[in-house]
């Protein structure tokens, strides 16, 4: 099982002309910031929207090609789909609602095959009562055994967390993830939460203003960021210029670096925040890349504190508590970022 989707349409300002392929198995993630075109994709490969060009295809069948004049309806695709919205009937209990669709399809055993899939959410509990008694998360983990509950050839998962608190993500994020790995089929997941897609997905595209600017594995996509977007769903410090002899160069911004690129060839330039180092006064031994800032912001995520500095060379860094303390980091302070060539990685474009 394989989609294979050429979508182009246009949404008021907004053209999509984009190309998402998954295989069987795989789950891809489709990221990109708001405004990108992340929701006209999903309701194109649903048939919830007519693309205007391209091709839409699962297995091998065609589910919308408007130059051989095909529309499958979004009730004939075998695409299980969870939303954001959920979209639970408010009328109906749990078990009902994940029975809907395998009782509109005449299965007479839609009752037992919606007890089970409640059961492997561990929703069983809940099947007599009405949505609104749901928290997000479980209203999520129903709508997740809904979209399975019918054997879907694709599943289509739509900013399924984002209605979420963190500790509720996390742990919907968890029990989502473990039916993704078992999955035989593809699933699309459209996202804007970078943990969701690197968690998740095998592959990640990203859309950028209707386009796919990035595809690749998580890893690809992390290493070898192509726009700021990119980086910054990464969080990875990026610059882009030309390569120099010995370095890179972007405006006034220079910094040392080893790369094979010719001089003057446009490139990008990628620090980890990790591989920089704060200094209270200049490093000894000066590195070849030390560069003097004010700390615009500090930010502590568990073991982890982000510093953003300000200067000639804009950067992130991320230090250890204990390493924080050392300096005494405070907003507004001057301290002296040191970068070895070496962590720098430039490439061209």
């Amino acid at each position: 099982m394989s989609l294979a989707a050429s979508i182009g349409l246009r949404r008021g300002a907004l053209a999509v002309d984009a190309t998402v392929a998954a295989d069987a198995g795989e789950t891809v993630a489709i990221v990109g910031p708001n405004g990108a075109g992340k929701t006209s994709l999903a309701r194109a490969i649903a048939g919830l929207d007519a693309i205007e060009t391209g091709r839409i295809t699962l297995d091998g069948a065609a589910l919308d090609d408007p130059t051989a004049g095909v529309f499958v309806p979004p009730a004939k695709r075998s695409v299980g789909m969870m939303f954001q919205e959920r979209l639970l009937f408010p009328h109906m209990n749990v078990a009902a609602n994940v029975a809907f669709g395998l009782r509109a399809a005449g299965r007479r055993d839609a009752s037992a095959v919606a007890r089970d899939w409640l059961d492997r959410v561990g929703m069983a509990e809940r099947a007599g009562d009405k949505p609104e008694r749901l928290s997000g998360g479980q209203a999520a983990l129903v709508a997740l055994a809904r979209a399975l509950a019918s054997s879907p050839r694709l599943l289509l998962l739509d900013e399924p967390f984002a209605a979420l608190d963190a500790e509720t993500k996390a742990a919907t994020r968890r029990i989502v993830g473990e039916h993704l790995r078992a999955l035989d089929g593809p699933a699309l997941l459209i996202t804007h939460d970078p943990l969701d897609a690197f968690s998740l997905a095998g592959r990640i595209a990203v859309l950028e203003q209707g386009r796919i600017a990035q595809q690749g594995t998580p890893a690809e996509i992390r290493e070898r960021p192509v726009s700021r977007f990119v980086a910054e769903l990464v969080g990875v410090n990026w610059f882009r210029g030309v390569a120099e002899p010995g370095g890179f160069r972007a405006g006034a911004i220079r910094i040392a670096a080893a790369h094979d690129l010719a001089p003057a060839a446009d490139a990008i330039a990628v620090i980890s925040p990790r591989a920089v180092a704060l200094h209270a006064g200049v490093p000894e031994g000066s590195p070849r890349n030390t560069f003097a800032g004010r700390i615009a912001d500090i930010v502590h995520t568990g073991e982890i504190v982000r510093v953003r500095i300000d200067g000639t060379v804009p950067l992130i860094a991320e230090i250890t508590p204990s390493g924080a303390s050392a300096i005494s980091l405070q907003p507004g302070a001057t301290v002296y970022a040191a970068v070895k060539a070496t962590e720098v990685s430039v490439f061209g474009v």
